[in-house]
């Protein structure tokens, strides 16, 4: 008690805020209050990748420079936006000769410029790092102009390299695709693009994506990427990405299946998997400090995990690509050349040198050296003399053996390990006096075949990429005994890199979070209830990651599970009932209230011939509390119901478009329906439409995303006031006319076509958009339309700003009800 009572005092007597700047402290000329940058240097890093060889010698010091400076910000123009070729235009005719004409530090040469390798001209590249973009005065409306575009959805911020990738997948409409390590999106949302590229107005693709991501947080940013795309047929999961389930029905099942299919396999696989990220040394620089051989070594199994589960989900006759944002060939080409082995004739290294050709790439290393805490290792036989458990056989080159010494040398190759045996070594171990004589490996596999992209070619990050084809199935000898062998050595070693201290950190931040990550490939009869889940060693995995890459994984420390009590057990059980069979994730259900989709249908006028009735889900068990209804494609349902004929396997936290989502009048009016259709469903639903429906002319369509509420006397076109007062109360879409004349009933709706969700009330016709979307439809009509619209007189609305209607700016959170 006494502790207690000084305490209190303690407390009331007050503390010195020792985070508050002293005035006196400022002023004294050699205080060091300044932050202080990151040093751009590391002496292990460069030792290891000189002696790896990725550069020529004579590059060293361009490659180095190169990896020192800021990287440019580089941003990807959506192909399936509306206004794609608007914003190219604006590019191509404002920025970049407003940019190159202001330029920043003296260099009128800076500026903004398409990536010539990537189709179309839809990739864009500044010469500005994005500390300029933010801090420098010339370059704010162009800032202001990239935030708000990928806010809509527009563009998208991405890294250069980070592009290539996708790229080289040759995506069709109809492909089933898989992003295995997808968040935080960048690289899916290209995937989504093209699967839609060249759909019809109210079309959706035959294909599919799914997106799948080991961490539940990093799902909600996919989610919130992705959702920019406004697609039906995209599912995200969240899944260990080398325990992805298989999803497939039981033999007895195969022919009840509802819709055809009897396993969940793709025709593309992306595995982009984690790595020790220093080809993102230019966007961060703190990995310069923190940077070790070691961050290699530790993700080099689970990245052949990864690849190999990827292979085993891919067709027969199907493409996968393998990338890194590493340099290390522990992490690039000893996982490629792994993967060759061992399923042999089944998989080919494909050959791409011809596509993309202006896209400037090397070849992929034949040999490489193995290094684990400051010895050079020959061989995995070597790594166990020095007692380097975390050091496995896939990690070394295989091949014909040679060496460079002139002398003859015998049939047993000369290695580091007999250069010890010889006394050659110091006395610390450090064996790189015997480097001279270290024989290389040349591997006999064609990993030239693979990709290499360094920083100082094309002014970019650094990156790797391998494409597969899948010739046949894998072999059956494939079994994950091996796996689990060099697993466990590969945790044990990682272990010993981590002191105590970083453990409790880790512990907390688990705690802080809340729940743990379940990824378990699931079977019919698992019973879920923890979201706790252990690999097949026992061992425990966080990510942290980069925006744009998908970065190292770190070991986490849990503590047991604590025993429940009887009122946690039932709690649990209800959850369990509620919720689905994922704890913590909302059940997916199709929604079959006939009264209400009957209503739906008649109220909008949705033609017969758009499929409605059962591609129409909810994540909420209970139907009559239903507040969003989400549409999915033709794709996406059959895998839906496979899943669920599967005993619900996948994990999935987000699925199909936000189509319908209850909404109320303010006033308390009465409607004949109560769902109103949303901003991102609209585009889809909209060309199958027949009823609420008004054609708005150029005037009146400003004024409602400019004033967001308009009453009826104050609309200034005749026919457009008739026709909204003759719709029905509640929801329907103002259709932009274009040519300022009236058009057929229902409007004839096209690529070009604008429209946006309002609300009529008894007296006023409310905007049910957001504001930044409003404020960047003004912008672009202002554009097409200057002369029509800016001659035209504003109306007087001095009530209009308190008419607004809530915005909708739904949170992104795993339960969507």
């Amino acid at each position: 008690m006494g502790g207690r009572r000084t305490q209190r005092k303690h407390f009331r007597d007050g503390r010195e805020d020792t985070w508050k700047n002293n005035k006196s402290d400022t002023q004294q000329p050699n205080a060091d209050l300044h932050w202080q940058p990151f040093a751009v240097e590391n002496a292990a890093f460069n030792e290891y990748y000189k002696e790896q060889g990725i550069v020529r010698p004579e590059e060293w010091d361009s490659f180095i420079d190169c990896l020192r400076k800021p990287l440019p910000a580089a941003f990807r123009i959506n192909s399936s936006s509306q206004f794609c070729k608007d914003l190219k235009s604006q590019l191509e005719d404002n920025f970049t000769k407003s940019l190159q004409a202001e330029g920043t530090d003296g260099n009128e040469a800076e500026g903004i410029k398409s990536l010539p390798w990537y189709p179309d001209n839809f990739a864009w590249q500044s010469s500005f790092s994005r500390m300029q973009l933010r801090k420098n005065k010339k370059l704010e409306r162009f800032h202001e102009f990239l935030k708000q575009e990928n806010e809509i959805g527009n563009i998208t911020r991405q890294e250069a390299v980070s592009m290539v990738p996708p790229l080289f997948l040759d995506v069709h409409r109809d492909h089933f695709v898989i992003d295995m390590c997808a968040a935080p999106g960048s690289k899916t949302f290209q995937l989504l693009e093209m699967i839609h590229k060249g759909a019809e107005v109210g079309a959706l693709p035959n294909g599919m994506v799914v997106a799948n991501d080991v961490d539940v947080q990093r799902c909600n940013l996919l989610i919130h990427q992705t959702k920019r795309m406004c697609t039906s047929n995209l599912v995200v999961t969240n899944h260990e990405a080398q325990h992805f389930p298989s999803c497939h029905l039981k033999k007895n099942l195969v022919n009840g299946s509802e819709s055809g299919m009897s396993q969940l396999l793709f025709d593309r696989v992306l595995c982009d998997v984690p790595c020790s990220g220093d080809g993102t040394l230019r966007k961060a620089p703190d990995i310069w400090r923190k940077w070790s051989v070691g961050m290699a070594n530790g993700v080099h199994c689970l990245q052949l995990q990864i690849a190999m589960r990827g292979l085993a989900l891919l067709k027969s006759g199907g493409r996968m690509v393998y990338s890194t944002c590493s340099m290390n060939p522990v992490e690039n080409e000893a996982v490629v050349s792994e993967i060759l082995r061992r399923c042999g004739d089944s998989v080919e290294l494909v050959d791409v040198s011809s596509e993309l050709p202006q896209l400037i790439r090397r070849p992929g290393l034949k040999t490489w050296k193995i290094r684990d805490k400051g010895v050079w290792l020959a061989s995995h036989k070597d790594a166990c003399k020095h007692g380097r458990s975390g050091i496995v056989p896939s990690m070394f080159p295989s091949g014909q053996a040679h060496s460079d010494a002139s002398d003859d040398t015998n049939d047993k190759p000369t290695t580091i390990t007999d250069e010890v045996e010889d006394g050659k070594s110091d006395n610390n171990g450090d064996v790189d006096a015997a480097a001279d004589v270290f024989v290389a490996v040349v591997s006999s596999l064609p990993l030239e075949r693979c990709m290499r992209f360094v920083p100082h070619d094309q002014n970019t990050g650094a990156f790797f990429v391998a494409v597969f084809h899948k010739i046949s199935q894998l072999p059956a000898c494939l079994a994950s005994t091996h796996f689990a062998v060099q697993t466990k050595s590969n945790k044990q070693s990682r272990e010993r890199e981590y002191d105590s201290d970083e453990k409790v950190k880790q512990e907390e931040n688990k705690d802080a979070n809340g729940m743990d990550i379940t990824n378990v490939e699931a079977t019919p009869n698992t019973d879920v209830l923890e979201g706790e889940h252990k690999d097949i060693n026992g061992s425990n995995e966080e990510v942290t990651v980069d925006e744009d890459c998908n970065p190292s994984k770190k070991l986490r420390v849990q503590s047991p599970n604590k025993p429940k009590s009887r009122a946690d057990k039932a709690n649990d059980k209800r959850k369990l009932q509620i919720q689905g069979k994922w704890y913590g994730v909302d059940p997916v259900v199709f929604f079959k209230d006939d009264a209400i989709l009957t209503g739906i249908k008649e109220f909008y006028g949705i033609k017969e011939s758009f499929p409605f009735y059962h591609h129409l889900i909810t994540r909420n068990s209970d139907t009559n509390h239903v507040k969003r209804i989400y549409y999915i494609s033709e794709s996406v349902k059959n895998v839906v119901e496979l899943n669920f004929s599967a005993g619900e396997q996948l994990k999935i936290t987000s699925i199909g478009l936000k189509m319908f989502e209850r909404q109320t009048s303010r006033e308390g009016i009465a409607t004949a329906c109560v769902f109103r259709i949303s901003s991102e469903g609209l585009p889809l639903l909209l060309p199958h439409m027949t009823k609420q429906i008004a054609s708005a002319p150029p005037v009146d369509f400003k004024h409602l995303l400019k004033y967001k509420s308009i009453k009826f006397q104050d609309l200034v076109n005749d026919v457009f006031r008739e026709k909204v007062s003759s719709l029905s109360l509640g929801c329907c879409v103002v259709i932009l006319n274009q040519g300022n004349e009236c058009l057929s009933d229902p409007p004839v709706v096209d690529k070009s076509t604008i429209a946006i969700g309002c609300w009529k009330g008894r007296s006023s016709l409310s905007v049910m958009v957001t504001a930044i979307d409003c404020q960047e439809l003004l912008a672009r009509l202002l554009v097409r339309f200057d002369a029509k619209i800016e001659s035209l007189p504003d109306v007087n609305c001095e009530e209009a700003d308190d008419a607004r209607v809530k915005e909708d700016s739904e949170t992104v959170t795993t339960s969507v009800d």
